[in-house]
């Protein structure tokens, strides 16, 4: 379980990292202004999906058939707590950019195939 969650926590960072590095210079050569941090999308991103895949690994040895239902009740308080933390940027009166849209959601779909697919291997594999 440990070695799994090290691996998953090391495949995840290389990802958010790249993923950072990249949507900061498509930002920067479009010279994009935007009205939030892209770091802390990608942070937010990554920790989230961090602590998602350990609870999920450690629930997996004592409710294994209850799984599915703690992932999906952990995505509504993932994005729950997004929401709650950029609020001030999603709510605007002004309304989000198109490139301020794709610098929201695209992590979080990244994100959001790449715990369903851990999920689907740890599931299958039981």
């Amino acid at each position: 379980m440990g070695k799994r969650i090290l691996i998953f926590s090391s495949i995840i960072l290389v990802l958010g990292i790249g993923g950072f590095f990249l949507n900061s210079f498509l930002l920067s050569n479009a010279e994009v202004t935007l009205s939030f941090s892209v770091l802390q999308v990608y942070c937010f991103n990554v920790i989230a999906t961090i602590l998602i895949y350990a609870l999920i690994e450690w629930v997996l040895g004592y409710l294994p058939n209850e799984t599915g239902y703690l992932y999906l009740g952990m995505l509504m308080v993932k994005f729950g707590i997004f929401i709650l933390l950029f609020q001030k940027s999603i709510f605007s009166e002004a309304g989000l950019t198109t490139p301020e849209k794709a610098t929201l959601l695209i992590p979080i779909m990244v994100f959001l195939a790449i715990e369903t697919i851990a999920l689907s291997k740890i599931l299958n594999a039981k």
